[in-house]
Protein backbone atom coordinates (compact mmCIF):
# COMPACT_ATOMS: atom_id res chain seq x y z
CA UNK A 1 0.00 0.00 0.00
CA UNK A 2 2.75 2.65 0.93
CA UNK A 3 4.51 1.54 -2.68
CA UNK A 4 1.14 2.97 -4.60
CA UNK A 5 0.67 6.04 -2.06
CA UNK A 6 4.93 7.29 -2.77
CA UNK A 7 4.41 6.13 -6.71
CA UNK A 8 0.97 8.37 -6.80
CA UNK A 9 2.89 10.90 -4.72
CA UNK A 10 5.71 11.10 -6.87
CA UNK A 11 3.78 11.14 -10.15
CA UNK A 12 1.77 13.91 -8.75
CA UNK A 13 4.46 16.09 -8.44
CA UNK A 14 6.87 15.42 -11.81
CA UNK A 15 3.06 16.22 -13.37
CA UNK A 16 2.62 19.30 -11.05
CA UNK A 17 6.25 20.59 -11.83
CA UNK A 18 6.06 19.60 -15.72
CA UNK A 19 2.82 20.82 -16.41
CA UNK A 20 0.94 22.24 -14.13
CA UNK A 21 3.57 24.85 -12.71
CA UNK A 22 4.71 25.72 -16.65
CA UNK A 23 0.45 26.06 -17.59
CA UNK A 24 -0.17 28.66 -14.37
CA UNK A 25 2.90 30.37 -14.86
CA UNK A 26 2.01 30.52 -18.48
CA UNK A 27 -1.60 32.17 -17.92
CA UNK A 28 -0.36 34.16 -14.63
CA UNK A 29 2.03 35.57 -17.26
CA UNK A 30 4.05 37.70 -14.43
CA UNK A 31 6.69 39.28 -17.60
CA UNK A 32 3.93 39.77 -20.01
CA UNK A 33 5.73 37.88 -22.71
CA UNK A 34 2.29 35.70 -23.86
CA UNK A 35 1.56 38.59 -26.43
CA UNK A 36 4.64 37.70 -28.55
CA UNK A 37 3.46 35.05 -30.98
CA UNK A 38 5.30 31.46 -30.27
CA UNK A 39 7.44 29.98 -32.17
CA UNK A 40 5.27 26.13 -31.63
CA UNK A 41 2.08 25.62 -29.70
CA UNK A 42 4.37 25.14 -26.23
CA UNK A 43 6.95 27.59 -26.85
CA UNK A 44 5.24 29.43 -23.89
CA UNK A 45 5.23 26.86 -21.46
CA UNK A 46 8.39 24.47 -22.13
CA UNK A 47 11.83 24.91 -23.32
CA UNK A 48 11.70 21.28 -24.03
CA UNK A 49 10.28 22.54 -27.23
CA UNK A 50 13.11 24.29 -28.55
CA UNK A 51 14.63 21.11 -28.10
CA UNK A 52 12.52 19.22 -30.01
CA UNK A 53 12.99 22.24 -33.00
CA UNK A 54 16.56 21.73 -32.57
CA UNK A 55 16.29 17.78 -33.14
CA UNK A 56 14.81 18.64 -35.96
CA UNK A 57 17.84 19.36 -37.70
CA UNK A 58 17.45 23.19 -38.70
CA UNK A 59 15.73 25.24 -36.12
CA UNK A 60 16.73 28.65 -37.71
CA UNK A 61 14.62 27.92 -40.29
CA UNK A 62 11.86 27.68 -38.46
CA UNK A 63 12.31 30.73 -36.74
CA UNK A 64 12.67 32.13 -40.09
CA UNK A 65 9.78 31.07 -41.09
CA UNK A 66 7.58 32.25 -37.63
CA UNK A 67 9.42 35.53 -38.25
CA UNK A 68 7.67 36.30 -41.74
CA UNK A 69 4.33 36.77 -39.53
CA UNK A 70 6.14 38.40 -36.44
CA UNK A 71 9.04 40.77 -35.55
CA UNK A 72 9.01 39.66 -31.98
CA UNK A 73 8.83 35.10 -31.63
CA UNK A 74 8.91 33.68 -28.35
CA UNK A 75 10.66 30.56 -28.47
CA UNK A 76 10.25 29.95 -24.77
CA UNK A 77 8.87 30.87 -20.89
CA UNK A 78 11.55 33.07 -20.51
CA UNK A 79 13.14 33.46 -24.40
CA UNK A 80 12.27 35.97 -27.13
CA UNK A 81 13.68 36.03 -30.56
CA UNK A 82 13.76 39.01 -32.96
CA UNK A 83 14.19 39.46 -36.63
CA UNK A 84 14.12 43.82 -36.87
CA UNK A 85 17.50 44.34 -37.78
CA UNK A 86 17.19 47.68 -35.26
CA UNK A 87 17.26 45.48 -32.29
CA UNK A 88 21.26 44.76 -33.17
CA UNK A 89 22.20 47.59 -31.08
CA UNK A 90 19.62 46.84 -28.43
CA UNK A 91 20.71 43.25 -28.24
CA UNK A 92 24.49 43.34 -29.04
CA UNK A 93 25.50 46.80 -29.58
CA UNK A 94 28.53 48.44 -27.39
CA UNK A 95 25.88 50.78 -25.29
CA UNK A 96 24.02 47.69 -24.63
CA UNK A 97 22.97 46.65 -21.03
CA UNK A 98 22.08 42.90 -21.84
CA UNK A 99 24.86 40.66 -21.21
CA UNK A 100 25.74 37.06 -22.31
CA UNK A 101 22.65 34.74 -21.16
CA UNK A 102 22.97 32.30 -18.79
CA UNK A 103 23.21 29.64 -21.46
CA UNK A 104 26.96 30.24 -21.84
CA UNK A 105 27.13 29.37 -17.93
CA UNK A 106 25.20 25.47 -18.79
CA UNK A 107 28.08 24.51 -21.19
CA UNK A 108 31.16 26.17 -19.14
CA UNK A 109 33.62 23.69 -17.99
CA UNK A 110 35.59 24.28 -14.69
CA UNK A 111 36.94 27.38 -16.41
CA UNK A 112 35.51 30.05 -18.62
CA UNK A 113 36.91 31.38 -22.19
CA UNK A 114 36.50 34.70 -23.73
CA UNK A 115 33.77 33.27 -25.69
CA UNK A 116 31.27 31.82 -22.76
CA UNK A 117 32.55 34.72 -19.93
CA UNK A 118 29.63 36.66 -18.67
CA UNK A 119 31.43 38.79 -16.26
CA UNK A 120 32.07 41.82 -18.02
CA UNK A 121 35.25 42.98 -15.77
CA UNK A 122 36.47 39.09 -16.75
CA UNK A 123 36.06 39.26 -20.03
CA UNK A 124 37.51 42.76 -20.25
CA UNK A 125 40.94 41.28 -18.83
CA UNK A 126 40.64 37.89 -20.95
CA UNK A 127 40.23 40.40 -23.97
CA UNK A 128 43.24 42.58 -23.04
CA UNK A 129 45.02 39.64 -22.68
CA UNK A 130 44.28 38.15 -26.34
CA UNK A 131 43.71 41.14 -28.41
CA UNK A 132 48.00 41.78 -28.72
CA UNK A 133 47.82 37.85 -30.36
CA UNK A 134 44.58 38.63 -32.59
CA UNK A 135 45.88 42.39 -33.78
CA UNK A 136 45.63 43.14 -37.16
CA UNK A 137 48.94 43.74 -37.49
CA UNK A 138 49.42 40.24 -36.55
CA UNK A 139 48.67 39.96 -40.15
CA UNK A 140 52.23 39.13 -41.74
CA UNK A 141 53.34 36.99 -39.00
CA UNK A 142 49.77 34.77 -39.58
CA UNK A 143 50.36 35.39 -43.11
CA UNK A 144 53.59 32.50 -44.21
CA UNK A 145 51.66 30.43 -42.13
CA UNK A 146 48.44 30.49 -44.17
CA UNK A 147 50.15 30.41 -47.22
CA UNK A 148 52.21 27.10 -46.05
CA UNK A 149 49.10 25.19 -45.49
CA UNK A 150 47.57 26.66 -48.93
CA UNK A 151 49.95 25.27 -50.74
CA UNK A 152 49.49 21.52 -48.96
CA UNK A 153 45.80 21.99 -49.71
CA UNK A 154 46.79 22.56 -53.43
CA UNK A 155 49.51 19.43 -53.47
CA UNK A 156 46.25 17.52 -52.23
CA UNK A 157 43.57 18.89 -55.23
CA UNK A 158 46.80 18.40 -57.45
CA UNK A 159 46.68 14.89 -56.46
CA UNK A 160 43.19 14.16 -56.78
CA UNK A 161 42.93 16.15 -60.24
CA UNK A 162 41.75 14.48 -63.49
CA UNK A 163 40.93 14.89 -67.09
CA UNK A 164 38.96 18.16 -67.90
CA UNK A 165 35.32 17.80 -68.39
CA UNK A 166 33.73 17.59 -71.34
CA UNK A 167 31.00 20.31 -71.77
CA UNK A 168 27.48 19.27 -71.04
CA UNK A 169 29.04 15.77 -69.38
CA UNK A 170 28.66 15.19 -65.76
CA UNK A 171 31.51 14.13 -63.87
CA UNK A 172 32.10 10.10 -63.35
CA UNK A 173 31.52 9.06 -59.97
CA UNK A 174 34.57 7.87 -59.37
CA UNK A 175 36.36 11.43 -60.44
CA UNK A 176 33.94 12.93 -57.57
CA UNK A 177 37.36 12.43 -55.27
CA UNK A 178 37.93 15.61 -53.91
CA UNK A 179 35.42 16.23 -50.45
CA UNK A 180 35.88 19.96 -50.20
CA UNK A 181 33.97 20.14 -46.84
CA UNK A 182 36.35 17.88 -45.52
CA UNK A 183 39.67 19.07 -46.90
CA UNK A 184 38.61 22.89 -45.86
CA UNK A 185 38.21 21.71 -42.62
CA UNK A 186 41.81 20.00 -42.51
CA UNK A 187 43.32 23.33 -43.79
CA UNK A 188 41.42 24.90 -40.85
CA UNK A 189 42.36 22.28 -38.19
CA UNK A 190 46.29 22.41 -40.04
CA UNK A 191 46.42 26.51 -39.67
CA UNK A 192 45.41 27.06 -36.14
CA UNK A 193 46.91 24.34 -34.54
CA UNK A 194 50.20 26.38 -36.21
CA UNK A 195 49.26 29.97 -35.73
CA UNK A 196 47.81 28.99 -32.22
CA UNK A 197 50.25 26.57 -30.39
CA UNK A 198 53.23 26.35 -33.33
CA UNK A 199 51.97 22.99 -34.09
CA UNK A 200 51.93 20.91 -37.01
CA UNK A 201 49.23 18.44 -37.14
CA UNK A 202 49.80 17.31 -40.26
CA UNK A 203 46.12 16.70 -41.36
CA UNK A 204 46.93 18.28 -45.15
CA UNK A 205 49.53 15.49 -45.33
CA UNK A 206 47.99 12.74 -44.23
CA UNK A 207 44.58 13.43 -45.95
CA UNK A 208 42.56 12.18 -42.76
CA UNK A 209 42.14 13.94 -39.33
CA UNK A 210 44.03 10.96 -36.90
CA UNK A 211 45.39 12.96 -33.98
CA UNK A 212 46.88 11.91 -30.47
CA UNK A 213 45.04 12.61 -27.37
CA UNK A 214 45.50 12.14 -23.97
CA UNK A 215 43.90 11.64 -20.97
CA UNK A 216 44.58 13.68 -17.25
CA UNK A 217 46.17 10.15 -15.83
CA UNK A 218 48.94 10.31 -19.40
CA UNK A 219 47.21 7.74 -21.28
CA UNK A 220 47.80 8.39 -25.32
CA UNK A 221 45.15 7.17 -27.99
CA UNK A 222 44.38 8.04 -31.32
CA UNK A 223 40.79 9.75 -32.12
CA UNK A 224 39.64 11.53 -35.19
CA UNK A 225 39.56 15.26 -34.67
CA UNK A 226 36.47 16.14 -36.63
CA UNK A 227 34.40 13.54 -35.40
CA UNK A 228 34.95 14.32 -31.42
CA UNK A 229 34.57 18.32 -32.38
CA UNK A 230 30.95 17.58 -33.90
CA UNK A 231 29.84 14.96 -31.80
CA UNK A 232 30.27 17.96 -28.56
CA UNK A 233 28.39 20.28 -30.73
CA UNK A 234 25.52 17.62 -31.74
CA UNK A 235 25.25 16.82 -28.39
CA UNK A 236 25.14 20.13 -26.41
CA UNK A 237 22.97 21.93 -29.03
CA UNK A 238 20.17 19.06 -29.23
CA UNK A 239 19.76 19.22 -25.20
CA UNK A 240 21.20 22.64 -23.79
CA UNK A 241 18.11 25.33 -24.87
CA UNK A 242 16.08 23.87 -21.33
CA UNK A 243 18.96 25.41 -19.08
CA UNK A 244 18.23 24.12 -15.60
CA UNK A 245 17.58 20.75 -16.76
CA UNK A 246 20.73 20.26 -19.65
CA UNK A 247 22.72 18.27 -16.51
CA UNK A 248 19.76 16.20 -16.08
CA UNK A 249 18.85 15.56 -19.71
CA UNK A 250 22.06 15.11 -20.53
CA UNK A 251 22.39 12.47 -18.28
CA UNK A 252 19.32 10.58 -18.79
CA UNK A 253 20.48 10.65 -23.09
CA UNK A 254 23.30 8.77 -22.05
CA UNK A 255 21.30 6.13 -20.39
CA UNK A 256 18.79 5.78 -23.01
CA UNK A 257 20.11 6.69 -26.55
CA UNK A 258 23.38 4.80 -27.96
CA UNK A 259 23.51 7.54 -30.29
CA UNK A 260 23.84 9.86 -27.33
CA UNK A 261 26.00 7.37 -25.44
CA UNK A 262 28.32 8.02 -27.97
CA UNK A 263 28.42 11.54 -29.01
CA UNK A 264 28.74 12.26 -24.50
CA UNK A 265 31.76 9.46 -25.06
CA UNK A 266 33.39 11.64 -28.39
CA UNK A 267 32.70 14.68 -25.94
CA UNK A 268 35.56 13.12 -23.54
CA UNK A 269 37.53 12.33 -26.68
CA UNK A 270 37.44 16.17 -27.65
CA UNK A 271 38.67 17.08 -24.04
CA UNK A 272 41.70 14.76 -24.13
CA UNK A 273 42.48 16.19 -27.64
CA UNK A 274 42.57 19.65 -26.18
CA UNK A 275 44.55 18.46 -23.07
CA UNK A 276 47.12 17.14 -25.18
CA UNK A 277 47.87 19.89 -27.43
CA UNK A 278 47.82 22.34 -24.35
CA UNK A 279 50.17 20.20 -22.10
CA UNK A 280 52.66 19.74 -25.42
CA UNK A 281 52.83 23.25 -25.78
CA UNK A 282 53.56 24.31 -22.11
CA UNK A 283 56.48 21.97 -22.24
CA UNK A 284 57.82 23.82 -25.11
CA UNK A 285 57.21 26.88 -23.41
CA UNK A 286 58.51 26.00 -20.06
CA UNK A 287 61.73 24.38 -22.20
CA UNK A 288 62.72 28.02 -23.21
CA UNK A 289 61.47 27.34 -27.12
CA UNK A 290 60.63 30.76 -27.82
CA UNK A 291 57.92 31.04 -30.57
CA UNK A 292 55.45 33.74 -31.07
CA UNK A 293 51.83 32.64 -30.75
CA UNK A 294 48.30 32.49 -28.87
CA UNK A 295 49.28 30.33 -26.25
CA UNK A 296 52.89 32.42 -26.02
CA UNK A 297 50.24 35.36 -25.46
CA UNK A 298 48.01 33.29 -22.88
CA UNK A 299 50.89 33.20 -20.75
CA UNK A 300 52.67 36.29 -20.35
CA UNK A 301 52.35 39.90 -22.17
CA UNK A 302 54.79 41.34 -25.21
CA UNK A 303 57.41 42.73 -22.04
CA UNK A 304 57.37 39.29 -20.64
CA UNK A 305 55.31 39.36 -17.47
CA UNK A 306 52.99 36.59 -16.52
CA UNK A 307 48.86 36.87 -17.23
CA UNK A 308 48.55 34.63 -14.37
CA UNK A 309 45.69 32.47 -15.78
CA UNK A 310 45.05 29.27 -14.32
CA UNK A 311 46.14 25.90 -15.95
CA UNK A 312 42.49 25.28 -15.85
CA UNK A 313 41.47 28.83 -18.06
CA UNK A 314 44.29 28.15 -20.61
CA UNK A 315 42.89 25.23 -21.31
CA UNK A 316 39.36 26.39 -21.68
CA UNK A 317 41.15 29.37 -24.19
CA UNK A 318 42.96 26.73 -26.23
CA UNK A 319 39.95 24.58 -26.63
CA UNK A 320 37.91 27.38 -28.16
CA UNK A 321 40.30 28.52 -30.07
CA UNK A 322 40.80 25.09 -31.61
CA UNK A 323 36.84 24.65 -32.19
CA UNK A 324 35.73 28.44 -32.89
CA UNK A 325 38.92 29.16 -34.85
CA UNK A 326 38.79 26.35 -37.25
CA UNK A 327 34.98 25.14 -38.16
CA UNK A 328 33.51 27.97 -38.74
CA UNK A 329 35.99 29.29 -41.20
CA UNK A 330 36.34 25.71 -42.88
CA UNK A 331 32.46 25.83 -43.35
CA UNK A 332 32.44 29.34 -44.85
CA UNK A 333 35.30 28.13 -47.45
CA UNK A 334 33.07 25.06 -48.02
CA UNK A 335 30.17 27.62 -48.50
CA UNK A 336 31.81 30.16 -50.60
CA UNK A 337 32.55 27.23 -53.17
CA UNK A 338 29.70 25.54 -53.14
CA UNK A 339 27.60 29.24 -54.25
CA UNK A 340 29.86 30.43 -56.52
CA UNK A 341 30.15 26.99 -58.49
CA UNK A 342 26.20 26.91 -58.44
CA UNK A 343 26.41 30.34 -59.32
CA UNK A 344 28.75 30.27 -62.42
CA UNK A 345 28.31 33.64 -63.53
CA UNK A 346 29.75 34.91 -60.10
CA UNK A 347 32.70 32.23 -60.42
CA UNK A 348 33.47 33.74 -63.80
CA UNK A 349 33.56 37.13 -62.70
CA UNK A 350 35.84 36.43 -59.52
CA UNK A 351 37.95 34.52 -61.92
CA UNK A 352 38.95 36.96 -64.48
CA UNK A 353 39.11 39.48 -61.41
CA UNK A 354 42.33 37.11 -60.01
CA UNK A 355 43.40 36.52 -63.51
CA UNK A 356 43.92 40.32 -63.81
CA UNK A 357 46.66 40.40 -60.95
CA UNK A 358 47.88 36.60 -60.89
CA UNK A 359 50.19 35.02 -62.85
CA UNK A 360 49.39 31.56 -64.04
CA UNK A 361 52.11 30.27 -63.02
CA UNK A 362 51.72 31.34 -59.25
CA UNK A 363 50.59 28.82 -57.01
CA UNK A 364 49.48 30.45 -53.54
CA UNK A 365 48.54 34.08 -54.04
CA UNK A 366 50.17 36.49 -52.33
CA UNK A 367 47.85 37.76 -49.98
CA UNK A 368 49.05 42.04 -50.54
CA UNK A 369 47.65 40.89 -53.96
CA UNK A 370 44.46 39.70 -53.56
CA UNK A 371 43.57 41.37 -50.40
CA UNK A 372 41.59 44.44 -51.67
CA UNK A 373 39.88 42.54 -54.52
CA UNK A 374 36.61 44.15 -54.18
CA UNK A 375 34.63 41.03 -56.13
CA UNK A 376 36.58 38.30 -54.31
CA UNK A 377 35.63 40.32 -50.55
CA UNK A 378 32.04 40.30 -52.18
CA UNK A 379 32.00 36.60 -52.70
CA UNK A 380 32.79 35.72 -48.99
CA UNK A 381 30.73 37.99 -47.53
CA UNK A 382 27.74 37.05 -49.64
CA UNK A 383 28.34 33.34 -48.89
CA UNK A 384 28.63 34.40 -45.41
CA UNK A 385 25.85 36.52 -45.19
CA UNK A 386 23.13 33.26 -47.16
CA UNK A 387 24.95 31.14 -44.68
CA UNK A 388 26.49 32.30 -41.34
CA UNK A 389 28.46 29.40 -40.14
CA UNK A 390 27.02 30.05 -36.78
CA UNK A 391 23.57 30.43 -37.20
CA UNK A 392 21.56 30.94 -33.37
CA UNK A 393 20.90 33.74 -32.24
CA UNK A 394 23.86 34.28 -29.83
CA UNK A 395 21.41 34.39 -26.34
CA UNK A 396 21.78 37.85 -24.50
CA UNK A 397 20.14 38.78 -20.88
CA UNK A 398 18.31 41.76 -20.37
CA UNK A 399 19.96 43.60 -17.19
CA UNK A 400 17.82 43.02 -13.70
CA UNK A 401 16.06 46.30 -14.09
CA UNK A 402 15.13 45.39 -17.27
CA UNK A 403 15.44 47.12 -21.25
CA UNK A 404 14.00 48.54 -24.41
CA UNK A 405 14.31 46.19 -27.25
CA UNK A 406 12.54 47.96 -30.13
CA UNK A 407 11.04 50.57 -28.23
CA UNK A 408 9.64 47.55 -26.31
CA UNK A 409 10.04 47.38 -22.56
CA UNK A 410 11.39 43.69 -21.80
CA UNK A 411 11.77 42.80 -18.15
CA UNK A 412 14.88 42.29 -16.68
CA UNK A 413 16.15 38.54 -16.82
CA UNK A 414 14.67 37.77 -20.35
CA UNK A 415 16.24 35.93 -22.73
CA UNK A 416 16.69 37.94 -26.12
CA UNK A 417 18.40 37.01 -29.46
CA UNK A 418 18.54 37.56 -32.86
CA UNK A 419 19.54 34.70 -35.57
CA UNK A 420 22.29 35.48 -38.48
CA UNK A 421 20.43 33.67 -40.17
CA UNK A 422 16.98 35.41 -39.91
CA UNK A 423 18.83 38.94 -39.91
CA UNK A 424 20.46 38.65 -43.22
CA UNK A 425 17.22 37.28 -44.96
CA UNK A 426 15.17 40.71 -44.09
CA UNK A 427 14.36 41.55 -47.62
CA UNK A 428 13.75 45.43 -46.74
CA UNK A 429 17.85 45.45 -46.34
CA UNK A 430 18.53 42.37 -48.41
CA UNK A 431 16.48 41.69 -51.43
CA UNK A 432 16.06 38.68 -53.17
CA UNK A 433 18.03 37.11 -50.18
CA UNK A 434 18.13 33.59 -50.91
CA UNK A 435 19.90 34.95 -54.12
CA UNK A 436 23.66 33.92 -54.26
CA UNK A 437 24.76 38.14 -55.50
CA UNK A 438 27.95 39.62 -54.40
CA UNK A 439 27.36 42.63 -56.39
CA UNK A 440 24.68 43.49 -53.82
CA UNK A 441 28.34 44.56 -51.82
CA UNK A 442 29.68 46.35 -54.38
CA UNK A 443 26.60 49.04 -54.07
CA UNK A 444 25.72 52.59 -52.56
CA UNK A 445 24.19 50.98 -49.92
CA UNK A 446 27.06 48.46 -49.11
CA UNK A 447 27.62 50.37 -45.32
CA UNK A 448 23.88 49.88 -44.67
CA UNK A 449 24.49 46.26 -45.50
CA UNK A 450 27.89 46.14 -43.45
CA UNK A 451 25.34 47.28 -40.32
CA UNK A 452 23.33 44.48 -40.81
CA UNK A 453 25.72 41.55 -41.28
CA UNK A 454 26.43 39.48 -38.18
CA UNK A 455 28.23 36.81 -39.16
CA UNK A 456 31.03 37.56 -36.35
CA UNK A 457 28.04 39.40 -33.72
CA UNK A 458 28.89 42.30 -32.92
CA UNK A 459 29.91 44.96 -30.47
CA UNK A 460 32.17 44.38 -27.38
CA UNK A 461 31.61 40.34 -28.07
CA UNK A 462 32.13 40.76 -31.58
CA UNK A 463 34.36 37.49 -33.04
CA UNK A 464 38.35 38.21 -31.81
CA UNK A 465 39.24 36.00 -34.66
CA UNK A 466 37.63 37.91 -37.45
CA UNK A 467 40.88 39.15 -39.34
CA UNK A 468 42.18 35.46 -38.92
CA UNK A 469 39.16 34.05 -40.84
CA UNK A 470 39.26 36.53 -43.46
CA UNK A 471 43.17 35.93 -43.78
CA UNK A 472 42.40 32.52 -44.81
CA UNK A 473 39.14 32.29 -46.28
CA UNK A 474 40.62 35.29 -49.22
CA UNK A 475 44.33 33.43 -49.88
CA UNK A 476 42.62 29.87 -49.91
CA UNK A 477 40.00 31.01 -52.18
CA UNK A 478 41.82 33.20 -54.51
CA UNK A 479 44.31 30.46 -54.98
CA UNK A 480 42.02 27.49 -55.46
CA UNK A 481 39.49 29.33 -58.39
CA UNK A 482 42.67 31.11 -60.17
CA UNK A 483 44.61 27.30 -60.36
CA UNK A 484 41.71 24.63 -60.66
CA UNK A 485 38.83 24.46 -62.45
CA UNK A 486 36.16 22.20 -60.34
CA UNK A 487 32.76 20.88 -60.86
CA UNK A 488 29.90 19.72 -58.51
CA UNK A 489 28.21 16.32 -58.92
CA UNK A 490 25.48 17.36 -60.85
CA UNK A 491 23.97 21.01 -61.95
CA UNK A 492 21.61 21.42 -59.35
CA UNK A 493 23.10 19.48 -56.72
CA UNK A 494 23.12 21.01 -52.99
CA UNK A 495 24.76 19.93 -49.88
CA UNK A 496 22.86 18.69 -47.22
CA UNK A 497 22.77 21.05 -44.01
CA UNK A 498 22.37 20.38 -40.07
CA UNK A 499 22.02 22.48 -37.72
CA UNK A 500 24.11 22.01 -34.06
CA UNK A 501 25.48 25.79 -33.10
CA UNK A 502 26.46 26.33 -36.53
CA UNK A 503 24.88 25.13 -39.97
CA UNK A 504 26.81 22.06 -40.70
CA UNK A 505 27.57 20.94 -44.34
CA UNK A 506 27.54 17.58 -45.28
CA UNK A 507 30.33 15.88 -47.51
CA UNK A 508 30.85 18.31 -50.78
CA UNK A 509 32.24 15.81 -53.54
CA UNK A 510 34.14 17.43 -56.46
CA UNK A 511 35.51 16.89 -59.57
CA UNK A 512 38.64 19.22 -60.24
CA UNK A 513 41.29 19.18 -62.96
CA UNK A 514 44.13 22.15 -63.29
CA UNK A 515 42.94 25.11 -65.82
CA UNK A 516 46.97 25.47 -66.99
CA UNK A 517 47.86 22.07 -67.89
CA UNK A 518 50.75 20.01 -66.02
CA UNK A 519 53.38 23.09 -65.63
CA UNK A 520 53.04 25.49 -63.00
Amino acid sequence: MFGYILSAVVSFLLLSYFIIWPVVQYLRDPKGLRKYPNLNFVSGISNLSFCYEAHKGFRSHALLEAHQKSPVVRIGPNSLSYSDLSAIKDIYGHNTKCVKDVFYDVLAGSHHHLADVRDKLDHQRKRRILSSAYALKNLEGWEHKVADKTARFIKAADDHCTEPLKKGMVPAPEDLAFDYRAWANFFTLDAIADIGLSERLGFLDQGHDLVTAETIDGKLYQVNYRECLHATARAQSGLVWSYEWFPVLSKISYLVSKHYRKMWKLNKDWDAIVYHRAKKRLARYRAGEPLDDFFSALLADKNGSPNGMEWGEIIAEVSIMMNAGSDTTAIAMNNAMYLLLANPTSLAKLRAELDAVLEPSEVVAPYDKVRHLPYLRACIDEALRMYPPTTFGLPRRTPPEGAAILGDFIPGETSVSISAYVAHRDPKVFPEPEEYRPERWLGDDARELQAAFITFSTGARGCIGRNISYLEQTVLLASVVHRFEWSLPYEGWVPERRESFNLMPGPMPLKVWRRFGDKD
